[in-house]
């Protein structure tokens, strides 16, 4: 009896154990302020709270963009930043995933998201891929098929959809959104079509205010920023304003009823943590591949609108045309 007693206590401390055991995470990209502004979070060690203190970042690979001289100076600077929390720094992406359990891509150029990303998903590892999740809608749509190839799930997202505000008008709190005006500023980046790069966290904040449905987009463009409208199929209107001269905010109203409420805007990077790290709990992504992907075909559909002088593009056009460029993108994975 005695002997069936230590056994079951040996189990079940065993139990304890392995259940406490820290789950590694690795960051691809040390060219982002992202990368350590996350793991001054999450290896916090006074932290209280359970999720904090099971999760420990233990290894970066700095790259990363080699292209975009605002990003690739940052790199030393943040190496010596990550290795103040204990992170080991690696030479390759390979050998970053042979010591981690999930993934944070945080590299700042996301025309290497889609390369990087298909190394992870070989892996099979949970990752969360930072903004932007590619620097197109084809990179997009081409990382979300190369995940489903391999059977993993992830999200992307900015750190706005998750202010505790724009939760709240989300979750239908204030009633029925009848429209949206949002604003960001917008950082135009070479390598990037329009509001990818930087533009892209107004966008989010529209579509997390909003919801899917935009069936088509007309855009105004001057030297001060850009208005784009968005007509969505029940009638609502939704706008984004990409900020380039002057004040430096993230923000916007949503109309409910018979008042204007403010969104969420930017409240900083721990709701997005919580939301990454519920994420890596669960396997459950927070925010769909529908949304994601509409979000980045009405950014196609502005830049198309643009070329136009401004002319309304149909979101099923902007769509078909990002179809089409993905196809090219994934021919070298066919083989």
């Amino acid at each position: 009896m005695k002997r069936t007693c230590c056994i079951s206590l040996l189990l079940f401390l065993g139990g304890l154990l392995a259940g406490a055991q820290t789950v590694r995470i690795g960051i691809i990209g040390l060219d982002t302020s992202h990368a350590v502004a996350f793991t001054s979070q999450i290896n916090d060690a006074q932290s209280s709270d359970p999720r904090i203190q099971k999760y420990e970042v233990v290894a970066a690979y700095p790259y990363g963009t080699r292209t975009i001289p605002s990003a690739t100076d940052r790199i030393p600077f943040f190496v010596q930043e990550i290795q103040r929390y204990g992170v080991k720094i690696v030479d390759s992406i390979a050998e970053l995933l042979s010591g981690v359990d999930c993934v944070l891509l945080e590299t700042n150029d996301g025309n290497l998201h889609l390369a990087q990303a298909v190394e992870v998903f070989a892996s099979g590892r949970k990752i969360y891929i930072d903004k932007p999740l590619g620097a197109t809608l084809a990179q997009a749509i081409a990382i979300y098929e190369m995940a489903e190839r391999y059977g993993v799930r992830f999200f992307s997202s900015s750190a706005v959809r998750f202010s505790a505000e724009n939760v709240k008008i989300r979750s239908g709190a204030y009633g029925k959104v009848l429209g949206a005006d949002c604003f960001s500023p917008h950082v135009p980046e070479a390598s990037h079509p329009d509001f990818g790069y930087y533009g892209l966290h107004g966008v989010e904040e529209l579509y997390t205010v909003m919801g899917t449905g935009c069936k088509s987009v007309s855009r105004v463009h001057t030297e001060t920023g850009d208005v784009v409208i968005g007509r969505w199929k029940d009638d609502r209107i939704g706008t984004f304003r990409a900020i380039t001269q002057g004040s430096y905010v993230y923000g916007g109203n949503a109309f409910i009823g018979d008042k204007a409420v403010p969104t969420g805007g930017y409240t900083g990077y721990s709701c997005l943590v919580d939301a990454i790290l519920d994420f890596f709990e669960t396997g459950e992504p927070p925010v769909s591949k529908e949304e994601t992907l509409e979000l980045f075909t009405f950014m196609k559909a502005s830049n198309m609108s643009l070329s136009k002088g401004g002319k309304e593009i149909a979101m099923e056009k902007a769509w078909k045309a990002g179809m089409k460029e993905a196809g090219k993108l994934l021919k070298k994975y066919d083989k």
